[in-house]
């Protein structure tokens, strides 16, 4: 029983982490988006 007071909880962070990682793959592909950004995320757009 003890076993499962500690393996159920790491298995559950787990489930949660691989989730999170799965939908953050689907939220930052948006149709017509390039899989390549020509730009590193966060760099300032230049003003026109």
């Amino acid at each position: 029983m003890v076993v499962f007071a500690v393996i159920i909880p790491l298995l559950m962070l787990g489930v949660v982490l691989a989730l999170g990682r799965y939908e953050e793959l689907l939220l930052s592909r948006e149709p017509g988006e390039a899989t390549s950004s020509p730009v590193p995320a966060g760099t300032p757009a230049s003003l026109p």
